[in-house]
């Protein structure tokens, strides 16, 4: 019996979504799905999602729901975690302290000070989570969807790289499927390859029927103003591969749009936007909550199947499937630095999750995402070392950031954050 631990279960809507994926498949109706969450309201609300799922599509998994992380982690063959440190609380914190000092971001969950205070207050769970998997399940595949996914995979790296961890994220597959919209073909006709680090990796290979669909895209932003006021698009254009996560995300990544109120204006850049994203997902688990209490059905409409209940059934059928993941980077791109977290092809089947070698990214790509990577590296240090400082050097060379402030409005800024954020840091770095 195949045994799926969900870590972070209150997290409803990706909850939900992933156990209508799971369960449509006919191989895993009858699976174990052990739910655990900190809060009690909203693993209650999990498990109600979870035996609603189950009754709507005719499925009989093994349900469980348990405080106790431990316990929901006896036998687990998967672990699927979606943990949010801090909650909602943590992120408008990420937010209205930096624009205090006249910092914008967009999402501030994958890089700048919002990135790495959110990973500095997930690594200490990730420790507690990697001890657990060691002494319970040592052999079971940690599927991590929680941000900053780079930093995340790379840290559980550095403290458990005996543990098998992928990183999973659908950034590349939506990219592709609407590009394929844009260009009126089918995501199934579409061959690609994606590579480079999560929430900035490239499209390297973009084909239909063996042509290139770039030439399509140029001739496309040609004819359309309007489609080329957006980041992604301006990236494109200058830099000739496509990034492969939303214009919010990448315009934080680099230093060149966000402190620029022409540059806002002209590719219209929503500024504070997870802010809202965030109160909607609030507004949503409890709508969600209300009505399964109220015995209304769940809406399990899909677009498309989540990229970890595909893993699972690759590697419980032996089904081969190729997916995109975010995996320590030993030789696959061989100019970013090794030992960081890549996002590159993989097979995945049976016999698990194989990384496919990419060799050199085009040098424009390599260099953007050696920024990127920078920041990362010195926030899993600071972790590792316990060093104040180097949360503020992280910060210091983050692109955005560094375009924006001051060395001491970035020192001010971290050292507000620490105070604001308090004991959800490591002991270590609240000096």
């Amino acid at each position: 019996m195949t045994v799926i631990a969900f870590l972070g279960a209150g997290s409803v809507v990706f909850t939900r979504e992933l156990l209508a994926d799971i369960l449509s498949f006919d191989e895993l109706r009858g699976v174990t799905l052990a739910l655990h969450d900190i809060d009690p309201e909203r693993l209650e609300t999990a498990e109600l999602i979870a035996r609603q799922t189950a009754s709507q599509l005719g499925a009989t998994p093994t349900i469980t729901a348990d405080l106790d992380r431990r316990t929901a982690l006896e036998g687990a063959d998967f672990v699927i975690n979606a943990i949010q440190v801090g909650m909602y609380p943590a992120t408008v914190r990420d937010f209205q302290i930096p624009a205090k000092y006249g910092l914008r971001q967009t999402i501030a969950d994958t890089l700048g000070v919002g990135g790495i205070f959110r990973a500095l207050r997930t690594f200490p769970v990730l420790d507690g989570i990697a001890a657990d998997m060691r002494a319970i399940c040592p052999d079971a595949w940690l599927l991590n969807y929680t941000n900053p996914m780079a930093m995340n995979v790379a840290y559980l790296g550095a403290i458990a790289p005996d543990l098998n961890v992928a990183g999973l994220c659908h950034s590349v597959f939506w990219t592709v499927h609407d590009l394929g919209e844009l260009l009126g073909i089918p995501h199934e006709e579409i061959d690609y390859t994606g590579a480079g680090v999560n929430h900035q990796a490239w499209l390297l290979r973009f084909e239909h029927r063996g042509e290139s669909l770039y030439p399509r895209l140029d001739a496309l932003l040609d004819q359309d103003l309007q489609l080329r006021r957006r980041v992604r698009m301006d990236m494109y254009r200058r830099l000739g591969y496509f990034p492969t996560e939303t214009s919010e995300h990448s315009s934080e990544y680099v230093p060149w749009y966000l402190h620029h109120d022409a540059e806002i204006d002209r590719l219209r850049i929503p500024v504070g936007d997870y802010l809202r994203i965030s109160a909607q997902n609030v507004d949503d688990y409890h709508a969600t909550r209300r009505g399964l209490l109220a015995g209304e059905p769940l809406d399990l409409t899909r677009d498309a199947t989540e990229y970890a209940p595909q893993v699972i059934h690759s590697m419980v059928t032996g089904t081969p499937r190729r997916i995109h993941a975010n995996v320590i980077n030993s030789g696959l791109i061989t100019n970013l630095p090794p030992a960081y977290a890549v996002e590159v092809p993989c097979l995945v089947d049976g016999a698990g999750l194989r990384p496919e070698p990419v060799g050199d990214l085009p040098p424009q790509c390599a260099a953007l995402n050696r920024a990127f990577v920078s920041v990362g590296e010195l926030t899993v240090r600071a972790a590792l070392d316990g060093d104040p400082r180097m949360v503020r050097q992280a910060a210091m060379v983050d692109p955005n950031t560094a375009a924006t402030l001051t060395v001491d409005a970035i020192w001010d800024l971290c050292d507000e954050l620490t105070a604001a954020h308090g004991d959800l840091l490591p002991a270590s770095l609240r000096g």
